[in-house]
């Protein structure tokens, strides 16, 4: 579902994995570079929210796996 999400709104998909700061200093990026480019950065924001999302879920299985170092 945070996939999902990060697709419209990266930033709070950020916020959400449990990133606030970088989820607060990709907002206050990402809304002027929508701006000013009108929306052609927008993929490399989705594209970091994904990457994220990915490393916050593998972090969550390594300590469900007790494989933590």
């Amino acid at each position: 579902m945070n996939y999902i999400l990060a697709l419209f709104l990266p930033p709070l998909s950020i916020l959400l994995t449990g990133r606030p700061i970088v989820g607060i200093v990709t907002f206050f990026i990402w809304i002027p570079a929508i701006i000013f480019t009108g929306g052609l950065t927008h993929p490399m924001f989705i594209l970091l929210a994904w990457i994220l999302i990915y490393q916050s879920n593998a972090d969550s299985r390594a300590r469900r796996m007790g494989g933590g170092d």
